[in-house]
């Protein structure tokens, strides 16, 4: 599950395992228009290559290994909803996923 809380995404551990392992960093784009926000990890370098991205480092939440990055500058730049939700998303087979902010 992704959930949107105080300004940042909470991915939990079995995602976290699932798409980042024990990277850091993660690179993202978002697409207004489709209000999604895309991240793959850093060592994804074919990520990077198909978009403009920026990058944003994962920080452990808790012992059982739940990671956030912050989206709160995003959030205030695209005028974005900024209540505590559970986010839609898909994780592509590229390691790409894909929410639905």
């Amino acid at each position: 599950m992704i959930q949107l809380k105080n300004g940042h995404i909470w991915f939990e551990k079995e995602l976290v395992d699932l798409l980042f392992g024990e990277e850091e960093k993660v690179s993202l784009v978002y697409y207004p228009e489709r209000k999604t926000l895309l991240l793959a990890a850093r060592s994804k370098v074919f990520f990077e290559k198909m978009h403009k991205t920026t990058w944003a480092v994962l920080k452990l939440r808790n012992l059982k290994g739940d990671k956030t990055i912050s989206v709160q500058d995003l959030i205030l730049d695209n005028d974005l909803d900024n209540t505590d939700r559970t986010l839609a998303h898909e994780v592509k087979n590229t390691g790409i996923i894909s929410i639905e902010l």
